[in-house]
């Protein structure tokens, strides 16, 4: 069996040629190394396409004086590539989480090059993609040229993240840190939130949540549950005490039971070492994860996303502000989806009721240009710190009612005479 050689970045990137296009693997597993390399020789490429997932850490592509070079086609937008984005130096690709790696099979985005991150291969010639299989699985088989950087801190994740030394073509040996996301102190406003979640939150419920300060403070306000389990795109470190105190044990779920499912990670090393060679955590690609037929399996899903803002009808923006491109669909609406049709699930919107700047996140409308995530036939609990309300089987009057009470008191009057002007309600005010 054919084992490619071990070579520089510089000479890894070397076959990378102009109009290629060029995936990087997702989020803690950015290859930056590689992508060092590759912007190097910026002088020499023309119309390179880079396709990516988030990702960690630099994105020196992205910048405007390698614009002859390399252009980004984003299909999820993370803080190092927004700017870009927004002032029309880079794309983005609005798609589900579980569509993206259908994209790489049908040759909807042909693939030429694959960057990734894994582990050293195993006595068997097996390498562990590690913290991130998401769309990536899609990708390695997709491209036809896979250049791999391999360190030793990448973590041996079992599930189906496994990709054996034969199908690299480059592997790059580095020994470099994966980058890591600490938890910050939580805000009273967070703290209120998380705890009106978990005050939902079932015994028995099946879990999906992302990362920072709202999963944060449901999971810390999780320690007296029992019995639940996680399937969900991706987790963080706020897990890790859950299951150490059997809260966390899977035992209810009807698929994977007593099995943490994810399709990538993002944390502190503590996380990855937690996942380092741990059965209990299985890494699966993102058209299963995200699945609906897949999540609705188990009982109880109870999905905690966030949005920038939602209309009184119901409509949330998660994904941009006005017409600025912020972020991303990404898993949302796979997951409240999923979570809707799950027995006894709970597909959740939570947010604060303000932004930084102090203005209110719940709108008579959106802003113009922003765009629908989830929309008002699939939004169901919406939780802020004043409270939690239910909009499944509610008309349009009474989801104006309903999230007037949640919204900042502030700014409840104004918004409530909004609305009754913007879609003619008449009679009692709501408030």
């Amino acid at each position: 069996m054919h084992y490619c050689s071990r070579l520089s970045a510089e000479d890894a990137v070397a076959r990378i040629k102009s109009g290629d296009r060029v995936f990087l693997h997702t989020a803690a597993a950015t290859p930056q190394r590689l992508i060092e390399a590759m912007v190097a020789r910026a002088s020499e490429l023309r119309d390179v396409e880079i396709v990516s997932l988030h990702t960690e850490g630099n994105a020196p592509y992205a910048k405007p004086e390698y614009r002859e070079s390399f252009r980004m086609n984003a299909l999820f937008v993370g803080k190092n590539i927004r700017s870009a984005v927004q002032n029309g130096d880079a794309d983005a690709i609005p798609v589900f989480l579980s569509d993206v790696p259908s994209l790489f099979h049908n040759k909807v985005l042909p693939l030429d090059v694959a960057l990734v991150h894994v582990s050293p291969p195993d006595r068997h010639g097996y390498c562990s993609l590690g913290v991130s299989v998401d769309a990536t699985l899609a990708a390695v088989h997709a491209a036809k040229l896979v250049i791999a950087q391999v360190n030793p801190n990448m973590p041996r994740t079992h599930g189906e993240g496994m990709l054996h030394a034969s199908k690299i073509h480059a592997m790059v040996d580095v020994d470099d840190a994966l980058p890591e996301t600490p938890r910050h102190e939580l805000s009273d406003t967070e703290i209120n939130i998380g705890r009106h979640i978990a005050s939902i939150v079932e015994d028995g419920a099946t879990l999906q949540m992302g990362i920072g300060a709202i999963p944060d403070a449901t999971l810390a306000a999780l320690s007296n549950h029992k019995d639940l389990g996680i399937h969900s795109e991706m987790f963080s470190d706020g897990v890790i005490d859950l299951v150490k105190k059997g809260v966390i044990n899977g035992s209810k779920k009807r698929s994977h039971k007593e099995i943490i499912v994810a399709s990538f990670l993002v944390g502190t090393r503590r996380l990855y070492d937690f996942v380092d060679d741990n059965p209990l955590i299985e890494m699966l690609p993102s058209d299963y994860v995200n699945d609906t037929r897949e999540i609705r399996k188990n009982p109880k899903v109870t999905a905690i996303n966030s949005a920038l803002e939602i209309d009184m009808t119901g409509q949330v923006c998660a994904d941009s502000i006005g017409q600025k491109y912020f972020s991303g669909v990404g898993g949302q609406m796979d997951f409240i989806r999923g979570a809707a049709l799950s027995k006894g699930g709970k597909p959740i919107i939570a947010l604060p009721s303000t932004t930084r700047n102090g203005q209110s996140r719940i709108v008579p409308q959106l802003k113009q240009g922003a765009g629908v995530v989830t929309t008002r036939a699939h939004v169901q609990y919406v939780v802020t710190e004043f409270g939690i309300v239910n909009l499944h089987g509610k008309n349009l009057r009474q989801r104006a009612e309903a999230l007037a009470s949640i919204a900042h008191p502030d700014f409840r009057e104004d918004i409530s005479r909004q609305a009754h002007d913007l879609y003619g309600f008449s009679g009692r005010s709501f408030l």
